[in-house]
């Protein structure tokens, strides 16, 4: 599976290297998707992924490509995000299991909506902290690696 995984995103990038797009905008959009693509409220990611591509010129399917391949991670982040946040704010962890919180928004996501929104906003806003320091990471972990993806390409089409 994680190998299946890394065969598409390394052709996904060839394939935006093929058409022309910059190391630049790909690593740009690949440290968006995934930043994006674990916000702490489920069906907003997709919106914010789509502005961030409108307002940074960035390719929109990739974008949206890497935003569904982090959503398990989305997922999995929504319970440490809410701790995170409750302790934040209120000087106390909540501690809600992330098995608790997906059935509960699995059996009623708009009264689960109403009664977590605080708890939400707590995550959002630890999300908002976190979020610069990752995508700064992110850009800077995944930068050589698309260089050296062109640099491969490179190699092979001048044989």
């Amino acid at each position: 599976m994680i190998e299946q995984l890394k065969l598409k995103s390394r052709s996904m990038v060839a394939s935006m290297l093929k058409e022309g797009m910059s190391v630049r905008k790909i690593t740009l959009c690949i440290a968006m998707g995934i930043t994006l693509g674990v916000f702490p409220m489920l069906g907003m990611t997709t919106i914010l992924c789509t502005l961030a591509a409108f307002a940074f010129r960035l390719n929109l399917p990739a974008i949206q490509l890497v935003n569904y391949m982090v959503y398990p991670a989305q997922l999995a982040l929504l319970a440490p995000f809410y701790s995170a946040g409750s302790w934040l704010f209120t000087k106390q962890s909540t501690r809600i299991p992330a098995e608790n919180i997906i059935t509960m928004i699995q059996n009623d996501f708009w009264g689960s909506m109403t009664s977590l929104w605080n708890l939400t906003l707590y995550a959002i806003f630890t999300w908002m902290v976190i979020c610069p320091i990752v995508l700064f990471v992110l850009y800077l972990t995944l930068k050589p690696a698309i260089s050296a993806i062109r640099s491969y390409r490179k190699q092979r089409s001048s044989y």
